[in-house]
């Protein structure tokens, strides 16, 4: 309805806006012009993060790390979702990267990519340090 009217939002908005036939937002906006102010680490961890948001992708990994070994369509059986939506779940993860697949005939066949796993791994363990909280926080 409101698509033909939608463009970019000035920068100095801070909310979406409806302002006579213009609808300003400024989610499209956050994504490309503000991630340059964190580092490339913050915004790799962030796309991984986002990438892992969904327990059937936390699933599909899981699975995937237990075969240890190139999985070729047992994981709509596994998952018990969809073809259509397992396929999504797995477009997502080797959109960023932390799976590979292969086209072998008629199915396409998924695997860890190790060296992005590796990195990931290592981002999250820095993320993830060890906190000692005093008895009073909060």
């Amino acid at each position: 309805m409101f698509s033909s009217f939608v463009q970019e939002m000035p920068s100095c908005f801070e909310e979406n806006i409806f302002c006579g036939k213009n609808i300003y937002r400024n989610i499209a906006i956050m994504g490309t012009t503000k991630s340059d102010l964190f580092s490339k680490e913050q915004n790799d961890l962030a796309m991984m993060a986002k990438a892992l948001a969904h327990p059937a992708r936390i699933a599909i990994l899981q699975y995937l790390v237990k075969t240890n070994a190139c999985v070729c369509g047992d994981l709509v059986e596994e998952l018990g979702l969809a073809q259509a939506t397992t396929s999504q779940h797995l477009k997502e993860l080797k959109t960023a990267g932390i799976i590979q697949g292969n086209i072998e005939g008629a199915s396409v066949c998924y695997c860890i990519n190790p060296k992005v796993w590796k990195q990931y791994k290592a981002l999250f363990n820095a993320f993830f340090v060890d906190v000692d909280l005093k008895d009073k926080c909060c």
